[in-house]
């Protein structure tokens, strides 16, 4: 393949949303940095971003700009990359015998999408039947937004989320489903504001059609206060 063709193919794969790992793609080096080293490369990188598009780093507006971008990237949105920050998920036996599908619906998602660096904003839905463990409820929030704050595509997030709580729990019985919106289709490309991309993964127990019916239809339901 030369390298035009090449160019076109990875193209297509960012303009097609396509995803080419079930793995977030890391080089063996990417934690050799320390945050403080990234967030001085970044902030220069943005600096000439900025330098090149023609705006003015002088003005008060602007000038502390690539610094803020750069300390949210290593420190915010991008977080969820380093290992040392993978939340503590502390398990408990099941000593109250709740043998029952555990919902956990309406997690609200924000993430970034790998090939335009947009947003991806919505809710996540997860779901395990204990096989004698369980996990605290804020926990498996905390494992979402762990995944969700690095490059990411629906299809990935949507599986290391269930492969997480998989082996938390010691059970392959978990499920997910994901709706979100994502900006680099709601605000550039075709700019279609209301679509909304719908990813889900069932294991275990979940395979089955009157499980996994029973799972939607505990989303469906309007939560009360």
């Amino acid at each position: 393949m030369d390298l035009e063709k090449e160019l076109e193919n990875i193209e297509a794969i960012g303009d097609a949303h396509v995803a080419t790992s079930g793995d977030t793609p890391l080089r063996s080096d990417a934690f050799e940095l320390s945050d403080e080293e990234k967030i001085n490369s970044i902030k220069s990188d943005v600096q000439n971003i900025m330098q090149t598009l023609g705006l003015d780093l002088t003005d008060d507006s602007l000038k502390g700009t690539p610094n803020r971008v750069a300390k949210m990237f290593v420190k915010e949105i991008f977080g969820g990359l380093h290992p040392d920050r993978k939340p503590k998920a502390s398990t408990f036996d099941n000593k109250y015998k709740y043998n029952e599908m555990l919902v956990e619906k309406n997690i609200t998602l924000y993430s970034t999408c790998e090939h335009h660096l947009l947003p991806i904003v919505g809710r996540a839905h997860i779901a395990y039947i204990s096989k004698g463990t369980v996990v605290g409820l804020s926990k498996m929030n905390r494992i979402v937004d762990y995944y969700a704050k690095r490059p990411q595509v629906q299809e990935r997030l949507t599986m290391q989320i269930v492969k997480e709580l998989q082996e938390v729990l010691g059970t392959d019985d978990v499920a997910c489903v994901i709706d979100a919106k994502h900006l680099c289709v709601n605000s550039r490309g075709i700019r279609d504001i209301d679509s909304s991309t719908v990813t889900s993964e069932f294991c275990g127990a979940f395979k089955s059609p009157d499980v996994r019916r029973e799972f939607l239809e505990y989303i469906k339901l309007e939560t009360t206060y």
